[in-house]
């Protein structure tokens, strides 16, 4: 009975996707809507690319293997069509500031989609305390010059913790010997991928067998790769006006504390809300600054917001 009722629930999870989707194009008329909906919504098996890699380096897809765990995370990902729309939308705004850091450090393009999968490009908690982003751990933020207290957290600062990921991965990188390698050993660490690479006797990832959230970790980010850089080809459909933008700011310095940063916004012409949406790593109402640190605070600029 109760899988007779989820399967319920799923099909009318997805009437629902369809609808979602046709809101995105031009809404066809009454007469021939039923009759639209039903003959072009469909659900297709998909045809899995031969020439899907990670940052250059090749996924063994003639291996039937590979190829299931890459098929499912193609569907998966696919069929879930509000969430693959807020990929789409969120990555217009937020790429843009992760691509230039991946690139300073030399880090592969392909690593902002490692941040769309653990984050989905919100500042996210995770249960085990990873925070931001890029789900930094409290341990490896301070070790990489963070300020991580209940205060100040730049694990939310999203060009700070850019710059620390992009450490973790060189380091990573170095140690491990392949760009899928570092990335695996991000999900479940270096010293973790490391010991399984001996104990298998094996040297590549797609040799590994290992728990489902890691043995999944490159297939994900693959998929949300190839969906991300070809939206019709997976039916995504949008307008650039559909996409989130990221809001002009310009930079304020301060070496003092902030008793109190409602009071602090209206200087600037914006309220509590809209500073904190700027600058999510002050995580409280005010910023105690006992060693006079210099902090730099986004402002967004004027005529992007209706303060009353």
């Amino acid at each position: 009975m109760k899988t007779a009722q989820r399967l319920l629930a799923f099909v009318g999870l997805l009437s629902l996707s369809a609808l979602f989707i046709y809101a995105l194009q031009d809404a066809p008329t009454d007469e021939n809507f039923e009759k639209k909906l039903i003959n072009d919504y469909n659900v297709y098996a998909l045809q899995v690319p031969e020439d899907l890699n990670f940052a250059g380096e090749a996924m063994p897809l003639k291996n039937p293997d590979i190829l299931e765990r890459m098929d499912r995370e193609l569907l998966v990902n696919t069929y879930w069509q509000s969430n693959g729309l807020l990929m789409f939308k969120r990555a217009k705004k937020y790429f843009p500031i992760i691509e230039p850091i991946l690139k300073k450090h030399g880090i592969p393009d392909d690593f902002k989609y490692l941040a769309v999968i653990e984050s989905g490009l919100t500042n996210a908690v995770s249960p085990a305390g990873a925070r931001g982003f890029w789900q930094i751990m409290k341990t490896t933020g301070r070790e990489n010059g963070l300020e991580v207290n209940d205060n100040v957290d730049e694990r939310y600062h999203l060009e700070k913790a850019t710059e620390v990921a992009c450490k973790y991965l060189l380091r990573s990188k170095k140690r491990l010997g392949s760009w899928t390698l570092a990335a695996a050993g991000y999900n479940a660490g270096v010293a973790g991928v490391s010991r399984k690479l001996k104990e298998q006797k094996v040297s590549s990832y797609y040799d590994l067998l290992l728990i489902e959230e890691t043995g999944r970790y490159i297939f994900r980010i693959v998929a949300l790769k190839e969906i991300l850089s070809n939206p019709a080809k997976y039916g995504f459909n949008f307008r650039e006006k559909d996409l989130y933008n990221n809001i002009p700011t310009y930079k304020v310095e301060i070496d003092s504390a902030v008793t109190d940063f409602s009071k602090f916004a209206q200087n600037f012409g914006i309220n509590y809300k809209i500073l904190k949406l700027h600058n999510p790593w002050l995580r409280e109402s005010h910023l105690n600054n006992k060693s006079k640190k210099l902090y730099t605070i986004d402002i967004p600029k004027k005529g992007y917001y209706d303060v009353q």
